[in-house]
């Protein structure tokens, strides 16, 4: 669900909790944040579960090994390639909502919190270019920061759990990965850590003899289950459109039905577009380490770079050449979200074993029958995780790009994005929670008609078996 479309109720919550204080509006700002940032590590940890290979399944079933082993000795290790690249993403990511939520706008409200983000708003807002290149300086500075000292060693060191059968051909490196194995003092303070940590993976379950009698079949619990969620979903749903019916109207609800479908398409042709671009580089990318190590602080730089900070040289450009805003504000959308799918293609191509890039060798598959037979299944799964985050991405930047200031020109363009960022800087409240269930209705049918097939294709025909 895109998180910039209930802002304005997760900044009235947590106002309520803390009235006349700012820790209400600062917990709402890191409840964007981390809405944004959780979820991109939660479908690659998901994607990672869903095609563990089966002969490590089955091999860490004949150790009859318990849940707690498993998670540590398979599960863990087989998602940390992917699971590190999507943390950079994350971080990169939440640089988007920094200057999305620390300004905020409800009704007659304004709240601004101390940071970067309402620095680089009230940039926009009194067209100071000055402020917005010293902004993107700073912001320069502290990715380049976090780079090398955090990133760029756990890249280094998430190579080891690559899925390989033979010896990488060549590995990253990291400075600071040097500096910490070579340092006395950390060496002191992780061996009890590490020890400690082995020594509860000596700790296991009996496999063998345990049988729970279940007084109830588990097919009539799962029935009480999704008869409890459906029951649940119903009221909250007669609930919404008792209140909506007291203020709206059936052409409210069309025209929302229109924005959204305008919206839907948008996202669906960048996804294509970005996937068409990003695919081909970052296989080249992921396959060649050396490639990486340079690449990786040039596109976590741009992943990072907040597109908010270009859409006034958007607007400038619309305006002096007179562009169609419907057209033109779809690379805006695209800006923030492309990333995800260009890191998800890397961390698969990384991780593609070596033996199966040597066999592909010796039967001299070259062209489109490498693309088709070779590359394209194995990061497969990787891809389709990157292409739900941004599509996801793409729904939440709709609502900064259909609705594009720059000082006190508004470019407004036919989409439910501009639709919901109106209605929540009038405060119109039930608009407001019009279009974020008919936008919900959207993305709920997209990820079932297309993204769950999908990831069913990855988990059945395209894993690493």
């Amino acid at each position: 669900m895109p998180i910039l479309g209930y802002i304005s109720f997760t900044v009235v919550f947590f106002m309520s909790l803390f009235p006349g204080k700012v820790l209400g509006a600062e917990l709402a700002a890191v409840f964007a944040i981390f809405t944004s940032q959780a979820w991109n590590m939660a479908f690659s940890f998901y994607q990672s579960l869903r095609t563990v290979p089966r002969d490590l399944d089955e091999a860490c079933r004949g150790f009859q090994c318990s849940a707690w082993q498993r998670f540590w000795r398979l599960e863990v290790p087989f998602s940390m390639p992917g699971l590190v690249w999507n943390m950079m993403m994350s971080m990169s990511g939440a640089w988007f909502f920094v200057v999305a939520s620390e300004a905020i706008t409800v009704g007659d409200k304004q709240i601004t919190l101390p940071g970067i983000g309402s620095y680089v708003a009230r940039a926009i807002q009194e067209k100071d270019l000055g402020a917005v290149g010293w902004a993107i300086l700073a912001m320069t500075g502290v990715i380049v920061l976090y780079d090398q000292v955090m990133f760029r060693p756990l890249v280094a060191w998430s190579d080891k759990f690559r899925f390989e059968q033979t010896g990488a051909q060549t590995v990253p490196e990291s400075w600071v990965l040097d500096l910490a194995r070579r340092a006395r003092l950390l060496r002191l303070v992780a061996v009890p850590i590490r020890r400690t940590f082995r020594f509860s993976l000596r700790f296991r379950l009996p496999v063998k003899g345990i049988r729970i009698a279940m007084p109830v079949p588990p097919r009539l619990i799962d029935m009480v289950w999704y008869a409890i969620v459906a029951a649940g979903a119903a009221y909250c749903g007669w609930s919404v459109v008792a209140y909506l019916s007291t203020t709206l109207s059936g052409g409210d609800l069309g025209k929302v039905l229109l924005l959204s479908a305008i919206t839907m398409l948008r996202v669906a042709i960048l996804i294509v577009l970005a996937s068409l671009v990003w695919v081909p580089l970052g296989v080249m990318i992921g396959l060649r380490p050396r490639w990486a190590e340079k690449i990786q602080p040039l596109a976590q730089f741009l992943a990072a770079f907040p597109a908010n900070l270009l859409f006034p040289v958007a607007v400038v450009l619309i305006v002096h050449f007179k562009l169609n805003v419907d057209v033109w504000v779809s690379p805006l959308m695209i800006l923030g979200t492309q990333w995800y799918i260009l890191f998800n293609v890397i961390a698969g191509a990384s991780a593609f074993p070596t033996d199966l890039k040597e066999a592909a060798s010796n039967f001299r598959m070259r062209g489109w029958l490498w693309w088709r037979s070779v590359i394209l299944p194995g990061i497969f799964p990787y891809f389709v995780t990157g292409a739900i985050t941004a599509s996801g991405g793409a729904w939440n930047a709709s609502i900064v790009a259909e609705y594009v200031k720059w000082g006190d020109t508004t470019l407004t363009a036919h989409g439910v994005g501009a639709f919901i960022a109106q209605t929540t800087e009038a405060g119109d409240y039930p608009r407001i929670a019009l279009g974020i269930v008919v936008l919900a209705i959207f993305v709920m049918l997209f990820n079932c008609l297309v993204w769950r097939p999908l990831y069913r294709l990855a988990e059945r025909q395209l894993r690493l078996d």
